[in-house]
């Protein structure tokens, strides 16, 4: 329940309870006085109902824009703080797509997470937005008794019993395929994993494998269950080493098969199809990916581009994959090179130019596909990995709810990339890259992009 909605409904509640307490005043009173009415005039009447009267303000289209050299003196004060390392950025006007500030736009820096910004707008491009992932059951043509589970590269597949929380919500279950299989009639004697949709390695180059334990992220399989975690519903919860290994072993427990005896095949295995289950569609699946900068899920929904392509579900099929749909929509990805979709890789490059140019788009009248994007970016103060920040000091807060972006987090490395809408109304995009950051390089490109909303910059 959104905050606002709460307390729409405590005034209602409130209101209810007043008009109890009037009417208990007036009961008691004629009891006082022998059944004789009192003076109406001597009870307060009771407070209107209350009302609620919600409406989308636009911003004006006439707004004044800053004056690039009055925005750049604004932001020499943040601009000085050393905890900001090597810095680059851009700023531009939404509505125009003139570049209002820019300091080293074109040298491709660490990304961190906004490189899902890249993944996000590929997708929306190439990709139907109600797109689903199908995890099947096959009996097998060759040995009677053995079913297979053929992934089919959804992430959001659970083995939660009915009626319990999964991670992702409106997740497919791995007790519908069991149901489904027992009422096919098949006598299940053995259960084999499938993962031949995705191919290449199940790590990045320039990941580190401790991020398994940490939680960051799993091996890319072709099927797991909750993005691979091994507590479903804990934040704080490790990934797998054998994702597509536990998904199977879930199944033949659900059949009951003797887990110990599952197999995975990195080669297609053939069948008769028996069940099958769906994923959640695409928006949800990007809504989760941006809010909560879902590793696993941005490498899921790189291979969905690259599938659409034709290319291979690998690392470096979807990589292509995402930078050619992004070539195709207009962006310029000039010295652009990923190792991933998700930013985990500490070998990333992307420029501010790049990111700010997506967003510009996004924002842009030329490019509709993309302009889920502004919907999906984590809004400061209010959702997502931007919640609990933009709230600290004055200068911060005046941006709370004013500012929506993605966000990157590496060791030395901080990004933020999204739109903000100034003080005279003028909505802004950005895009804010530090690498070899000091101790408190995240509050202080926070500080920078909060002098974006309070600056008087306009002429």
């Amino acid at each position: 329940m959104r905050p606002t909605q709460w307390r729409r409904s405590t005034h209602v509640l409130m209101g209810v309870v007043v008009v109890l307490v009037v009417a208990a005043v007036v009961a008691v009173a004629a009891l006082l006085n022998g059944g004789r009415s009192s003076d109406a005039s001597a009870i307060p009447p009771a407070p209107p109902a209350a009302t609620a009267n919600p409406a989308i303000k636009p911003v004006s289209d006439d707004a004044d824009k800053p004056v690039p050299d009055k925005l750049a003196a604004t932001l020499a004060l943040t601009l000085a703080d050393p905890n900001l390392g090597a810095f680059t950025g851009k700023i531009s006007d939404a509505m125009t797509g003139e570049q209002l500030w820019a300091q080293g736009a074109d040298v491709p820096m660490q990304p961190a997470s906004v490189t899902k910004v890249l993944t996000t707008a590929a997708a929306l491009h190439a990709l139907d937005r109600d797109a689903r992932l199908t995890t099947k059951v096959l009996a097998s043509d060759r040995q009677p008794g053995l079913v297979v589970l053929k992934g089919g590269g959804d992430p959001t597949l659970s083995a939660a019993p009915k009626g319990k929380d999964s991670w992702y919500r409106n997740a497919a279950r791995i007790s519908d395929l069991a149901d489904q299989v027992r009422r096919s009639g098949v006598k299940v004697t053995a259960v084999q994993v499938d993962v031949s949709a995705y191919s290449g390695p199940t790590m990045a180059p320039g990941w580190d494998p401790l991020d398994i334990d940490g939680g960051d992220i799993a091996p890319m399989e072709a099927v797991m269950l909750d993005g691979g975690r091994t507590q479903p519903v804990s934040v704080d919860s490790a990934r797998s080493k054998t994702p597509a290994l536990d998904a199977g072993r879930a199944l033949a427990a659900a059949l009951r098969v003797d887990p110990a005896t599952v197999t995975v095949s990195t080669s297609p295995v053939d069948g008769q199809e028996i069940a099958s289950v769906q994923s959640p569609p695409l928006m949800e699946r990007l809504r989760e990916m941006m809010n909560q900068s879902d590793n696993v899920m941005a490498e899921s929904i790189g291979r969905e581009v690259a599938a659409a392509q034709g290319k291979p579900q690998s690392f470096e099929g979807s990589v292509r994959a995402v930078l050619e749909e992004l070539n195709n929509a207009g962006i310029d990805t000039a010295g652009s090179r990923l190792m991933d979709c998700s930013g985990l890789s500490i070998d990333d490059r992307l420029s501010a130019e790049t990111l700010d140019d997506i967003v510009t788009a996004a924002a842009g009248p030329d490019q509709p596909k993309l302009r889920p994007l502004v919907d999906l970016l984590p809004i400061a103060g209010g959702s997502g990995t931007l919640s609990n920040r933009f709230l600290d000091t004055e200068p911060e807060r005046e941006s709370a709810g004013w500012l929506r972006a993605k966000t990157g987090s590496l060791t030395g490395t901080n990004s933020l990339v999204g739109i903000v809408t100034d003080a005279s109304g003028r909505v802004l995009t950005f895009a804010l890259l530090s690498n070899n950051a000091g101790p408190t390089g995240r509050t202080a490109i926070d500080a920078f992009a909060a002098t974006l909303r309070s600056c008087g910059c306009s002429g």
